[in-house]
Order: C-alpha cells, then sequence, then structure tokens
C-alpha cells in the first residue's frame, strides 16, 4: 500500500513559484475563445430560429441580439473568432517545425494577440 504521510511537501509546483509562459496562457485563451464562440453560435441559432417562427418572437429575439450586450457578445465573439484562426495558423506553423524556438514562439504569441485585435477592429469598421 502507498504511504498516505508525505509530510509538507507538495505535490507539484506551486503557484507561487511557477510563472506561466506566454504559449501556455495563448494555449489556454485559444480554448477559451473556442468554447465561447459556441454561445455566440447559440444566440446566432436562436436568432435564426426566431425569425421562421414568427415575428413576434422574432422582434423578441431580434431585440436581444441587437441590444447593447448582444452587441457586446457579437464583438468578443470576433475577437474570439480571429484569435482562434490566427492561433490556428500558429499551431499549423509549428506542426512544421518552424518557429519552436521560445524567442519566435513568443512573437507568434504576441502576433496572433495583437493581430486578433487589429483584424477585429478592421471587422467592426467595415461592417459598421
Amino acid at each position: 500500500m502507498a504511504d498516505v504521510n508525505r509530510g509538507n511537501r507538495p505535490l507539484s509546483p506551486h503557484l507561487t513559484i511557477y510563472r506561466p509562459q506566454l504559449t501556455s496562457m495563448t494555449s489556454i485563451l485559444t480554448r477559451i475563445t473556442g468554447n465561447a464562440m459556441l454561445i455566440a453560435a447559440l444566440m446566432i441559432v436562436w436568432w435564426f430560429l426566431a425569425a421562421a417562427s414568427s415575428e413576434d418572437y422574432f422582434n423578441i429575439a431580434n431585440g436581444f441580439v441587437t441590444s447593447w450586450f448582444g452587441d457586446l457578445v457579437m464583438f468578443f465573439s470576433v475577437l474570439g473568432l480571429w484569435y482562434h484562426t490566427l492561433a490556428g495558423v500558429r499551431h499549423l506553423i509549428w506542426d512544421n517545425g518552424i518557429g519552436l524556438d521560445i524567442p519566435t514562439a513568443e512573437k507568434l504569441g504576441w502576433a496572433c494577440i495583437g493581430g486578433s485585435v487589429l483584424l477585429t477592429l478592421i471587422t467592426v469598421v467595415a461592417v459598421a
């Protein structure tokens, strides 16, 4: 049987001594943006279903989607979509064995963040 008395030793590196790298944070952000875009997708599907149902139901859904909260959700969905796309391109670059050294990986991480913000602003301005 395993010894359950391990003393005061930590089982893994403690948060006070571990410093997350940019690549790990961008990887986590990729997963978060992928899941968050599901909320916007469900909101868009609800809007389409309401449009196919009745005018009264569509007015309710359209009022929500075009409200300040709906606009905020859609704005961050565009940001998440661009970030998720650029992070996917970064992973395709890494899959080819390019840019795996730490300085280049950090530059690619900052490029994903900055590029997604820039492309989001361009998208919002172009649509508005």
